[in-house]
């Protein structure tokens, strides 16, 4: 049989199949030691191993079987798959608002390339249209690929580019705008455009997926034409996020850019408003504000950019027995801010105190955070948070570590004077600190726990 018919497969892999005269896209039954299986052979990465076969079995997942434990295999069928999202001309309908989709890159309506295992975007509209077609009844779509790069990869010169194409689009008119975006790095992503894209008319609705699209359970269709909706019917005019609620497909969330934090590897739901609540549920046919302090969409095309961004702003996240080096080596290094990530209510060792001394004349700017997530730096309560503060530390309420990170970035990107530095980071730009944290802001859902197990079971899962 052809090589050509192995696609990807090599060594122990490549034999096995050829022992049995099983193709690549032919359905196969497979015995093994583990247990039969059914299913299609799939096309291999060209970097995985040659140890195992990948079968797509008919709920959709794939599975690797290990080629050592196989005993018998039969191709009882063939068909090769076309994993090409078919591309249709994206209707314009008449009193459908306007949506500008951004893209950056990320799983959002992807499809997967079988053969270097890569997931593929699809991106034009009529790729959209084809893979989602359910947004033709939301809104009239464009798009534009700002970027296309792993969110890891986002950085400053990203984000101002980014941030001056959401104006230029303001500007020209649009009902909304939708960025697709990785998940990893959507946060801090949504945190900077909250500081460089500021007062603008209009939604801007950062919106990814975790699972992609190849996926039966994926979240890439249902998160796309609930930011879709969002971005061209929401009272709500500021940069969020918008992913999953519950891990069911009922609804999902809007949350404020500076409030916002991934809270899981794999969860659909892995998105949550930090300190206080979401700003809004929502549908694939309504928005429903949950907080009604929002900033609401206006007429104009009026927005306030500032893409300003130093990059040479750290962030320390404090260990026990952390020693001084770290943030010498980081000063030496030219850095001009530095976020600590400390204990209780903003706490370090008093090891650090003397670099942290010398930071301070060297004229560092330094921001104190907790690694609780949730809840206030307060320094004033113990002589650690005293010391520290008449050593140039600066507490930064209950800032989001990522977040405070971001802002003295932005910050530091406009400006060196002290007093101007001191001004901006306390001028409250879009609830990156609160006055106070909801009582319902903190919620941590503890199984095992009686009153919530019963929850779950009465109420919601």
């Amino acid at each position: 049989m052809s090589n050509d018919l192995f696609q990807g497969y090599k060594g122990d892999a490549l034999k096995v199949l050829k022992k049995y005269n099983v193709r690549v896209w032919g359905q196969t039954d497979i015995k093994t030691k583990r247990g039969d299986f059914t299913g299609t052979v799939l096309p291999r990465s060209e970097n995985d191993d040659d140890q195992h076969i990948v079968l797509k079995i008919p709920t959709g997942y794939n599975i690797g079987v290990d080629v050592k434990t196989i005993i018998d295999m039969m191709e009882t069928g063939y068909k090769k798959a076309n994993y090409k999202i078919p591309e249709k001309e994206f209707p314009i309908t008449p009193g459908l608002p306007k949506v500008k989709l951004l893209g950056t890159g990320g799983t959002i309506a992807s499809r997967l390339d079988y053969r270097t295992g890569a997931v593929i975007p699809a991106f034009s509209p009529g790729e959209l249209y084809g893979a989602v077609p359910e947004l033709a009844d939301i809104c009239n779509l464009e798009t534009e690929k700002v970027f296309a790069v792993f969110s890891e990869n986002m950085g400053p010169k990203q984000y101002i580019a980014l941030a001056k194409t959401i104006g230029k689009e303001i500007e020209k008119g649009v009902d909304g705008i939708v960025i697709g975006h990785g998940t990893d790095t959507l946060q801090h992503t949504a945190a900077v455009l909250t500081f460089m894209v500021q007062n603008p008319p209009v939604p801007i609705v950062l919106v990814g997926s975790q699972r992609s699209s190849d996926r039966p359970s994926s979240d890439a269709a249902l998160n796309l034409m609930h930011a879709m909706y969002a971005a061209g019917n929401s009272k709500i005019a500021e940069v969020m996020v918008c992913m999953f609620g519950p891990t069911s497909d009922e609804y999902g969330l809007l949350h404020r850019g500076t409030r916002v934090r991934k809270m899981h590897s794999s969860y659909r739901s892995t998105f949550r408003t930090i300190g206080d609540v979401p700003l809004a549920r929502v549908t694939r046919k309504a928005v429903t504000p949950i907080k009604q302090d929002f900033k609401p969409r206006r007429e104009d095309r009026n927005v306030e950019v500032y893409p300003y961004f130093n990059d040479r702003v750290t962030m320390i996240y404090y260990y026990p027995g952390m020693k001084p080096d770290i943030i010498d080596n980081a000063v030496d290094s030219g850095y001009e801010g530095i976020v600590f990530v400390g204990t209780g209510l903003g706490h370090v060792n008093m090891d650090l105190f003397p670099a942290i001394k010398r930071a301070q004349e060297k004229g560092v700017f330094m921001y104190m955070t907790v690694q609780t997530i949730w809840g206030y730096v307060h320094m004033f309560v113990y002589d650690t948070g005293r010391d520290l503060m008449s050593r140039g530390v600066v507490p930064a309420w209950n800032m989001l570590p990522e977040t405070a990170w971001i802002k003295l970035s932005w910050v530091l990107g406009q400006t060196k004077d002290p007093k101007k530095v001191k001004e901006m980071m306390e001028t409250n730009i879009n609830d990156e600190w609160t006055e106070r944290e909801p009582y319902n802001g903190y919620l941590v859902y503890q199984g095992g726990a009686p009153e919530v197990e019963r929850f779950i079971r009465e109420v919601h899962k």
